[in-house]
């Protein structure tokens, strides 16, 4: 994407400045408060439902005394951030380590290994795991933790929706102990006695978590591609995995982002352009911003089209004029994004469970005169930092109206009791997506385990990173 002459930067912060100081000595708070300046300036500035907050408003305080006065009721930072978000907000989150959230973004975070998702139950407080995929060579991983394995509890305490969070991501889940258990014929979750300890530490995750070339019965070659989140550091071996399934000769590509709860829009474009190649620069997505930065912002900003190259190496294109989707409920953010870029120009037949429905994209603000980390007038005093949504993105044709989530064309659900292995062409969601290729793949598929419950948000939307999609701040 090109860059904004740097002109825009310095416009920005002087429109920050004429938008908040109505004199010289307005907004100057005191000392104490310049966390909470910090992201009242933020969101005033950049927060897409600015227009709608009544607190956010230019013309909110008429004097420096109000300003502070109103800044010093939230003692809480955390407080005042959640206070200025409109209703429509599901997805805007503040976190007073920045370093941390760095970290998780370049892939980087402390782990066991073990991805897994969450059912809660409607006819009481109960809450079970199953393990969705594990790390190769993490701690789950050595001790013999596997997809399909369930959970119901953790430290010998049955896991409910009241203690769940604490015990799976709170201050002393760096170690546990997991009690298995196993399924009846009924589909519930009997505890069965063993029990895995497990303990986190520092790992790096690769997204392309599985790429393989799959011969069909009927002499098709397909590529299957499971890709877990769009990490910018990751785009080169991403682009090597594609380039690695167009060199195999493949003639339909398989995109698994079940488990994929988002990340970089920039990532999002280079995948559009990997699986496409056909369309030169044209647009694959359009943010949309509050209106005064629509006032100022150009195409080169809000405009993300499809590329031919990535920081200068080319692009691998597999020119493909379809693209089989396999998603779920954890399907979010930048995953549907793909869906909706792509819809304007080649086919997308989804199989598998409707998404989420999160259709903007977020940016990091820090405390500094331009919000960015790398400006030299970074607050050392502290290591807040906010990810408001500041925009809503839209496809080729104006369509952004996704908030109910992406429905399939073939709609299949995971089936706790018959996982499969992940890349298995016998696996059931992309042995679904195989029978739209090869039709003799239909025949297999088994019914599925009655499970008296509903998922609620796993372990790749517990993250600091949860199911964000992050842009880069807008220069």
């Amino acid at each position: 994407m090109k860059k904004k002459a740097p002109y825009l930067l310095t416009l920005i912060v002087l429109f920050l400045v004429a938008c908040t100081d109505q004199d010289d000595n307005i907004f100057v708070p005191d000392p104490s408060l310049e966390i909470q300046d910090f992201i009242w300036k933020g969101l005033n500035l950049y927060y897409f439902w600015q227009d709608d907050v009544a607190d956010l408003q230019d013309n909110r305080f008429s004097t420096q005394a109000a300003y502070e006065e109103f800044l010093g009721n939230y003692t809480d930072p955390a407080d005042l951030f959640y206070a200025l978000l409109s209703p429509e907000d599901r997805f805007s989150y503040i976190t007073d380590n920045y370093i941390e959230l760095q970290d998780a973004r370049e892939g980087n975070f402390d782990s066991n290994g073990m991805a897994f998702g969450l059912i809660g139950y409607s006819s009481n407080n109960k809450v079970n795991g199953y393990v969705r995929y594990v790390l190769e060579g993490s701690d789950a991983d050595l001790k013999g933790i596997k997809r399909g394995d369930l959970f119901t509890g953790v430290n010998g305490t049955s896991l409910d929706r009241d203690n769940y969070f604490d015990l799976l991501y709170g201050p002393a889940s760096g170690q546990y102990t997991l009690n298995m258990a196993s399924l009846d014929a009924s589909g519930a979750f009997i505890p069965n006695g063993n029990s895995v300890e497990l303990i986190k530490s520092p790992i790096t995750e690769n997204p392309v978590f599985i790429s393989r070339v799959l011969d069909l019965n009927n002499g098709s070659r397909v590529g299957y591609l499971m890709y877990n989140r769009f990490t910018a550091n990751f785009d080169p071996e991403l682009n090597a995995a594609v380039g690695q399934l167009r060199a195999s000769g493949i003639t339909d590509l398989i995109l698994d982002l079940r488990y994929n709860p988002g990340g970089s829009v920039n990532s999002a474009a280079n995948l559009a352009s990997m699986i496409t190649g056909q369309f030169g620069n044209q647009l694959f997505t359009k943010l949309r911003y509050n209106s005064k930065l629509e006032a100022i912002l150009g195409q080169s900003t809000t405009d993300y089209n499809f590329r031919s190259t990535i920081s200068g190496n080319s692009i691998n294109h597999l020119r493909l004029d379809r693209v089989f989707v396999i998603t779920t409920q954890s399907t979010a953010s930048a995953s549907e994004l793909i869906i909706n870029g792509l819809d304007p120009y080649i086919a997308v037949i989804q199989v598998g469970d409707t998404t989420t429905g999160k259709n903007e994209a977020s940016v990091t603000l820090y405390d500094s005169p331009s919000f960015r980390f790398d400006d030299e007038g970074l607050n050392p005093n502290h290591t807040w930092a906010m990810q408001p949504l500041i925009s809503r993105n839209e496809n080729a044709d104006g369509f952004s109206d996704y908030t109910a989530g992406f429905t399939p064309e073939v709609s299949i659900k995971e089936d706790y009791g018959n996982l499969g292995e992940l890349g298995n062409p016998e696996e059931p969601l992309l042995r679904s997506a195989l029978a739209q290729i090869d039709p003799s793949y239909a025949a297999k598929l088994l019914p599925g385990t009655p499970i008296p419950g509903s998922e609620i948000p796993g372990s790749g939307w517990n993250t600091i990173l949860k199911d964000n999609m992050y842009q880069e701040l807008p220069q």
